[in-house]
């Protein structure tokens, strides 16, 4: 089974940008996808129902955020709530729990350029941490943007980001926390020390000089590490500031 997981940065740029085509052309079991950016009314007819089943968690505020889950697999639960009520308002989280796993697709808080957002955002991995422990000895795959760089090898210049949001020391401590509490990286499992990186900012030709950062992950629990195959990352696939990453288990 395939998974794959993608920021599209606006689900209606998205389609513009030949979305379509590279979903027809991938045979992933599974698609999830963060920053729809778009109300219920807003996405386009085409991808609405592109797997047999499509799930979405838009929020309630126009333009931002929202997360969506294309599947050929009927879960039998679905959930949206983490139980923080700023998070569950802005639709960053989808359950979905399956016979023989658990899955998660989320997108964190990126914490603001200035800091602004910083305590809300930590505040959002302190509750997330405290929902993982509910599935303790299950298997789990929690994925999507986490809006943080763990180490240095996952940020094409960690020495001008010390002090940067997405880089700060409790910032980074955060993922340390999630890798404590069971979960892999997964990327990190099968490449120890390659540099590949899943976002790049828009300026100063970012992505054409491979000035990136590693900030969406595929984790998944101990009890399910050793069923992943392969972890991609499809540096190449464009329609976004990110790209496409996943598994296949």
């Amino acid at each position: 089974m395939k998974i794959i997981s993608w920021n599209i940065n606006g689900i209606r740029s998205a389609y513009k940008k030949g979305f379509l085509d590279w979903f027809k052309k991938d045979r992933a079991e599974i698609i999830c996808l963060q920053e729809v950016k778009a109300q219920k009314e807003q996405i386009p007819k085409e991808m609405e129902n592109l797997r047999k089943f499509s799930f979405f968690n838009l929020g309630k505020r126009k333009g931002y955020s929202g997360v969506a889950v294309y599947s050929q697999k009927e879960p039998v639960e679905t959930g949206i709530n983490l139980g923080l009520e700023k998070f569950d308002q802005e639709g960053r989280m989808l359950v979905l729990k399956y016979p023989d796993f658990n899955l998660i697709n989320i997108y964190l808080p990126q914490g603001g350029r200035k800091k602004e957002n910083l305590s809300y955002k930590l505040e959002v991995y302190k509750k997330l941490f405290e929902h993982l422990k509910k599935y303790k000895d299950k298997k789990v795959i929690l994925l999507g943007d986490f809006n943080i760089a763990h180490q240095e090898i996952d940020l094409a210049r960690p020495k001008q980001n010390q002090q940067n949001t997405m880089f700060t020391p409790a910032e980074r401590k955060q993922i340390k926390n999630l890798i404590d509490l069971g979960f892999v990286d997964t990327f990190r499992h099968f490449y120890p020390s390659k540099k590949q990186y899943t976002w790049w900012p828009y300026f100063y030709q970012a992505r054409e000089r491979n000035i990136g950062w590693r900030i969406d992950y595929v984790f998944v629990s101990q009890k399910l590490i050793f069923e992943v195959k392969k972890i991609f990352i499809f540096s190449k696939t464009k329609g976004s500031d990110h790209c496409p990453i996943g598994i296949e288990i």
